[in-house]
Protein backbone atom coordinates (compact mmCIF):
# COMPACT_ATOMS: atom_id res chain seq x y z
CA UNK A 1 0.00 0.00 0.00
CA UNK A 2 1.45 3.00 -0.94
CA UNK A 3 1.48 6.29 0.78
CA UNK A 4 0.33 10.16 -0.61
CA UNK A 5 2.16 12.52 0.35
CA UNK A 6 0.16 16.30 0.85
CA UNK A 7 0.59 18.58 -1.29
CA UNK A 8 1.39 21.22 1.92
CA UNK A 9 3.85 18.49 3.14
CA UNK A 10 7.76 20.13 2.48
CA UNK A 11 11.21 19.11 3.35
CA UNK A 12 12.70 21.31 6.16
CA UNK A 13 15.05 23.95 5.20
CA UNK A 14 18.35 24.19 6.90
CA UNK A 15 17.78 27.92 7.88
CA UNK A 16 13.93 27.07 9.36
CA UNK A 17 13.61 29.36 11.95
CA UNK A 18 16.62 31.90 11.08
CA UNK A 19 15.78 35.69 11.01
CA UNK A 20 18.65 37.14 10.70
CA UNK A 21 22.74 37.19 8.98
CA UNK A 22 25.06 39.11 10.37
CA UNK A 23 27.60 39.74 7.37
CA UNK A 24 30.89 41.15 8.87
CA UNK A 25 32.01 43.24 6.29
CA UNK A 26 35.42 44.39 7.52
CA UNK A 27 37.40 43.85 10.89
CA UNK A 28 38.45 47.40 10.36
CA UNK A 29 36.65 50.26 12.73
CA UNK A 30 37.78 54.12 13.53
CA UNK A 31 37.18 52.89 17.04
CA UNK A 32 38.71 50.69 19.66
CA UNK A 33 35.80 49.75 21.98
CA UNK A 34 37.13 47.97 25.56
CA UNK A 35 34.76 45.81 25.16
CA UNK A 36 34.51 44.85 21.68
CA UNK A 37 33.82 40.84 20.59
CA UNK A 38 35.60 40.67 17.34
CA UNK A 39 38.77 42.72 18.50
CA UNK A 40 38.34 44.93 15.73
CA UNK A 41 40.01 48.80 15.69
CA UNK A 42 41.87 51.23 13.44
CA UNK A 43 44.68 48.46 12.93
CA UNK A 44 42.70 45.38 12.33
CA UNK A 45 42.38 43.92 8.68
CA UNK A 46 39.83 43.89 6.00
CA UNK A 47 39.73 40.16 6.03
CA UNK A 48 39.54 37.73 3.15
CA UNK A 49 36.29 37.59 1.59
CA UNK A 50 35.77 39.07 -1.94
CA UNK A 51 33.22 41.07 -2.89
CA UNK A 52 31.88 38.46 -5.65
CA UNK A 53 31.89 35.84 -2.23
CA UNK A 54 29.46 38.27 -0.34
CA UNK A 55 27.14 39.25 -3.04
CA UNK A 56 26.63 34.98 -2.88
CA UNK A 57 26.05 35.29 0.69
CA UNK A 58 23.38 37.51 0.28
CA UNK A 59 21.99 35.60 -2.86
CA UNK A 60 22.16 32.45 -0.54
CA UNK A 61 20.31 34.38 2.54
CA UNK A 62 17.48 35.10 0.04
CA UNK A 63 17.40 31.75 -1.84
CA UNK A 64 17.30 29.97 2.02
CA UNK A 65 14.41 32.21 2.37
CA UNK A 66 15.53 33.93 5.73
CA UNK A 67 14.08 37.02 5.66
CA UNK A 68 16.71 39.52 6.88
CA UNK A 69 20.38 40.74 6.37
CA UNK A 70 22.62 42.98 9.08
CA UNK A 71 25.68 44.49 7.28
CA UNK A 72 28.02 44.79 10.56
CA UNK A 73 32.06 45.04 11.42
CA UNK A 74 34.30 46.13 12.35
CA UNK A 75 32.50 49.07 10.63
CA UNK A 76 30.67 48.21 7.64
CA UNK A 77 30.52 51.95 6.17
CA UNK A 78 34.21 50.97 5.79
CA UNK A 79 34.04 48.68 3.26
CA UNK A 80 33.87 50.88 -0.15
CA UNK A 81 30.98 48.17 -1.77
CA UNK A 82 28.47 48.77 1.13
CA UNK A 83 26.17 50.20 -0.92
CA UNK A 84 26.03 47.87 -4.10
CA UNK A 85 25.44 45.05 -1.44
CA UNK A 86 22.49 46.97 0.00
CA UNK A 87 21.36 47.08 -3.38
CA UNK A 88 21.20 43.84 -4.01
CA UNK A 89 19.75 42.57 -0.80
CA UNK A 90 16.95 44.78 -1.55
CA UNK A 91 16.67 43.62 -4.80
CA UNK A 92 16.02 39.58 -3.44
CA UNK A 93 13.42 41.28 -1.33
CA UNK A 94 15.58 41.35 1.74
CA UNK A 95 15.25 43.67 4.91
CA UNK A 96 18.48 45.50 5.31
CA UNK A 97 19.82 47.01 8.59
CA UNK A 98 23.36 48.87 8.39
CA UNK A 99 24.79 48.49 12.60
CA UNK A 100 27.15 51.29 12.09
CA UNK A 101 29.13 53.55 14.88
CA UNK A 102 28.04 56.33 12.85
CA UNK A 103 31.44 58.18 12.79
CA UNK A 104 31.36 58.94 9.59
CA UNK A 105 28.65 58.27 7.12
CA UNK A 106 29.14 59.77 3.39
CA UNK A 107 26.46 61.98 1.47
CA UNK A 108 25.75 59.12 -1.15
CA UNK A 109 25.59 56.42 1.73
CA UNK A 110 22.93 58.90 3.55
CA UNK A 111 20.93 58.07 0.06
CA UNK A 112 21.26 54.55 0.20
CA UNK A 113 20.27 54.26 4.22
CA UNK A 114 16.86 56.24 3.15
CA UNK A 115 15.36 54.10 1.24
CA UNK A 116 12.65 51.70 2.26
CA UNK A 117 13.14 48.68 3.56
CA UNK A 118 16.68 49.51 5.21
CA UNK A 119 17.27 50.59 8.71
CA UNK A 120 20.22 51.71 10.68
CA UNK A 121 21.40 51.01 14.42
CA UNK A 122 23.88 52.24 16.04
CA UNK A 123 25.78 52.51 19.44
CA UNK A 124 25.68 55.19 22.28
CA UNK A 125 27.39 55.37 25.92
CA UNK A 126 27.41 58.48 27.63
CA UNK A 127 25.90 61.97 27.06
CA UNK A 128 29.60 63.05 28.06
CA UNK A 129 32.35 63.34 25.60
CA UNK A 130 35.21 62.12 27.98
CA UNK A 131 33.17 59.60 29.64
CA UNK A 132 32.16 58.04 25.57
CA UNK A 133 35.69 58.58 24.16
CA UNK A 134 37.21 56.84 26.81
CA UNK A 135 34.72 53.83 26.18
CA UNK A 136 35.63 53.59 22.65
CA UNK A 137 39.30 54.20 23.01
CA UNK A 138 38.69 57.36 20.03
CA UNK A 139 38.93 60.59 21.03
CA UNK A 140 36.60 63.43 19.64
CA UNK A 141 33.99 61.08 18.25
CA UNK A 142 31.55 61.60 20.40
CA UNK A 143 29.82 65.10 18.66
CA UNK A 144 30.17 63.04 15.88
CA UNK A 145 28.18 60.34 16.41
CA UNK A 146 25.38 62.53 18.53
CA UNK A 147 25.34 64.68 15.17
CA UNK A 148 24.78 61.44 12.61
CA UNK A 149 22.01 60.54 15.20
CA UNK A 150 20.50 63.81 15.02
CA UNK A 151 20.63 63.65 10.71
CA UNK A 152 19.35 59.92 10.58
CA UNK A 153 16.33 60.75 12.69
CA UNK A 154 16.13 64.09 10.54
CA UNK A 155 15.92 62.29 7.13
CA UNK A 156 13.58 59.78 8.28
CA UNK A 157 15.52 57.07 8.83
CA UNK A 158 14.70 54.15 11.29
CA UNK A 159 16.97 54.23 13.36
CA UNK A 160 17.35 52.00 17.00
CA UNK A 161 20.25 52.18 19.34
CA UNK A 162 22.19 49.89 21.82
CA UNK A 163 23.73 51.59 25.25
CA UNK A 164 26.06 49.07 26.64
CA UNK A 165 27.14 49.28 30.55
CA UNK A 166 31.14 49.30 30.49
CA UNK A 167 32.23 51.32 33.26
CA UNK A 168 31.61 51.63 36.71
CA UNK A 169 29.29 54.76 37.54
CA UNK A 170 28.61 55.21 33.56
CA UNK A 171 26.27 57.79 32.87
CA UNK A 172 23.87 55.40 31.16
CA UNK A 173 20.63 56.93 32.12
CA UNK A 174 21.42 60.18 31.14
CA UNK A 175 22.58 58.99 27.97
CA UNK A 176 19.47 57.14 27.09
CA UNK A 177 17.68 60.27 28.11
CA UNK A 178 19.95 62.43 25.55
CA UNK A 179 18.43 60.24 23.16
CA UNK A 180 14.66 60.77 23.66
CA UNK A 181 15.29 63.93 23.91
CA UNK A 182 16.77 63.80 20.45
CA UNK A 183 13.86 62.13 18.89
CA UNK A 184 15.06 58.02 19.34
CA UNK A 185 12.26 55.72 20.68
CA UNK A 186 14.12 52.18 20.06
CA UNK A 187 16.91 51.94 23.13
CA UNK A 188 17.91 49.13 24.50
CA UNK A 189 20.62 48.69 27.67
CA UNK A 190 22.96 45.87 28.07
CA UNK A 191 25.81 44.99 29.83
CA UNK A 192 29.07 43.69 28.01
CA UNK A 193 29.81 40.27 27.36
CA UNK A 194 32.85 38.66 28.35
CA UNK A 195 33.93 37.99 24.90
CA UNK A 196 36.46 39.22 22.43
CA UNK A 197 38.26 42.27 24.03
CA UNK A 198 36.23 41.93 26.92
CA UNK A 199 37.11 38.34 27.77
CA UNK A 200 38.44 38.02 31.15
CA UNK A 201 41.99 36.14 29.76
CA UNK A 202 42.37 36.57 26.33
CA UNK A 203 43.77 32.68 26.98
CA UNK A 204 40.53 31.43 28.03
CA UNK A 205 37.51 30.41 25.11
CA UNK A 206 34.29 31.95 26.38
CA UNK A 207 31.19 29.78 27.41
CA UNK A 208 27.51 29.38 25.95
CA UNK A 209 26.68 31.67 29.21
CA UNK A 210 27.58 34.68 27.56
CA UNK A 211 25.22 33.82 24.97
CA UNK A 212 21.86 34.71 24.60
CA UNK A 213 20.14 31.66 23.46
CA UNK A 214 18.79 32.79 19.82
CA UNK A 215 22.13 32.61 17.79
CA UNK A 216 22.30 29.30 15.93
CA UNK A 217 18.54 28.92 16.52
CA UNK A 218 17.73 31.95 14.77
CA UNK A 219 20.58 33.76 13.82
CA UNK A 220 23.40 33.22 11.51
CA UNK A 221 27.06 35.06 11.29
CA UNK A 222 29.24 35.14 8.79
CA UNK A 223 32.73 36.88 9.63
CA UNK A 224 35.32 38.74 7.34
CA UNK A 225 37.16 35.62 6.35
CA UNK A 226 34.17 33.64 5.36
CA UNK A 227 33.60 31.85 8.35
CA UNK A 228 30.18 30.61 9.69
CA UNK A 229 28.69 31.39 13.31
CA UNK A 230 25.89 31.24 15.21
CA UNK A 231 26.18 35.26 15.60
CA UNK A 232 29.61 37.59 16.06
CA UNK A 233 29.64 36.48 19.67
CA UNK A 234 29.73 33.15 19.48
CA UNK A 235 33.23 33.10 17.09
CA UNK A 236 34.41 30.65 19.33
CA UNK A 237 32.06 27.74 17.56
CA UNK A 238 33.10 27.90 14.16
CA UNK A 239 31.05 25.72 12.30
CA UNK A 240 32.29 26.09 8.27
CA UNK A 241 33.66 28.53 5.74
CA UNK A 242 31.42 29.75 2.99
CA UNK A 243 34.80 30.70 0.70
CA UNK A 244 35.08 26.52 0.72
CA UNK A 245 31.32 25.46 0.43
CA UNK A 246 27.89 27.39 0.53
CA UNK A 247 25.63 28.80 3.17
CA UNK A 248 23.13 25.91 2.44
CA UNK A 249 25.60 23.52 3.50
CA UNK A 250 27.36 25.03 6.33
CA UNK A 251 23.71 24.81 7.26
CA UNK A 252 23.26 21.57 6.62
CA UNK A 253 26.56 20.46 8.09
CA UNK A 254 27.31 18.37 11.21
CA UNK A 255 28.89 20.90 12.89
CA UNK A 256 26.61 23.43 12.83
CA UNK A 257 24.21 21.09 13.81
CA UNK A 258 26.74 20.10 17.14
CA UNK A 259 26.76 23.89 17.79
CA UNK A 260 23.40 24.02 17.34
CA UNK A 261 22.92 21.73 20.12
CA UNK A 262 25.43 22.93 22.48
CA UNK A 263 23.35 26.51 22.78
CA UNK A 264 20.23 26.20 24.54
CA UNK A 265 17.32 27.96 23.00
CA UNK A 266 15.82 30.78 23.93
CA UNK A 267 11.94 30.54 23.63
CA UNK A 268 9.67 34.09 23.93
CA UNK A 269 10.89 37.38 24.99
CA UNK A 270 13.99 39.79 23.88
CA UNK A 271 17.73 38.57 24.84
CA UNK A 272 18.69 37.54 28.74
CA UNK A 273 19.66 40.40 29.41
CA UNK A 274 18.13 42.63 27.42
CA UNK A 275 20.58 43.12 24.59
CA UNK A 276 21.33 46.38 22.78
CA UNK A 277 22.84 45.21 19.79
CA UNK A 278 25.79 46.83 20.16
CA UNK A 279 29.22 45.26 18.49
CA UNK A 280 28.98 43.24 21.64
CA UNK A 281 25.98 41.69 19.32
CA UNK A 282 23.04 40.72 18.88
CA UNK A 283 20.15 42.30 19.26
CA UNK A 284 19.45 41.84 15.71
CA UNK A 285 15.94 41.58 15.36
CA UNK A 286 16.19 37.80 16.05
CA UNK A 287 16.84 38.60 19.66
CA UNK A 288 13.40 39.59 19.74
CA UNK A 289 11.00 39.08 16.62
CA UNK A 290 8.60 41.18 17.83
CA UNK A 291 11.36 43.81 18.11
CA UNK A 292 12.50 43.74 14.48
CA UNK A 293 11.21 44.39 11.29
CA UNK A 294 11.99 41.00 9.25
CA UNK A 295 9.60 38.64 11.86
Amino acid sequence: MSTVVGASARIPSPADGILSVECELTARCQQRCRHCCTDSGPKAGPGTMTHDGWVKVVHSVAELGIPGIQFIGGEPTLYPRQIELIDCARSRGLAVEVYSNLVHIRPILWETLAQDGVRLATSYYSDTATEHDQITGTRGTHARIRANIAEALERGIPLRVGIVRVLHGQRVEQAEAELRALGVTRIQVDGERKVGRAAERASVIPGVDQLCGHCFHHRVAVSPDGEVYGCILSRFLPTGNVKEQPLKEVLSGARWAEARRAVPVAFGGGCTPDDSGDCDPANTPACDPAYGFWA
